[in-house]
């Protein structure tokens, strides 16, 4: 199962970390892995290079983590752009992936 957990603080998301794996699928053919890395890529790769938001990123092995060091609210606005595609897809497969908001654990 894929958990994506999402940082909260003061009302606003504050960053995310993904770990595991879909098992919806053989690797390379899983479309449930493949969608949520490349929206969390995306999301990722839109806040530290288009925005240039003062954040960490890592991914490594079936992990990626992304936590804002300062408030940025368009940033923030793509964090929830995220966390709108990613709560979506989980509805659609709840057996694959499961959201939760609590803190953040470098990937």
């Amino acid at each position: 199962m894929i958990k994506v957990r999402f940082s909260v603080g003061n009302g606003q998301l504050k960053g995310f970390e993904i770990s595991g794996h879909a098992m919806f699928a053989e690797s390379g053919k899983d479309i449930i892995c493949a969608s949520v890395s490349s929206a969390a890529y995306m999301a990722a790769n839109t806040i530290t290079d288009v925005i240039g938001a003062n954040a960490d990123a890592k991914a490594g092995d079936g992990a990626m983590s992304l936590s804002l060091n300062q408030p940025d609210e368009r940033a923030e606005a793509v964090l929830k752009g995220l966390e709108l595609h990613l709560t979506e897809l989980s509805k659609q497969y709840p057996q694959n992936i499961r959201i939760i908001y609590g803190g953040v654990r470098n990937a």
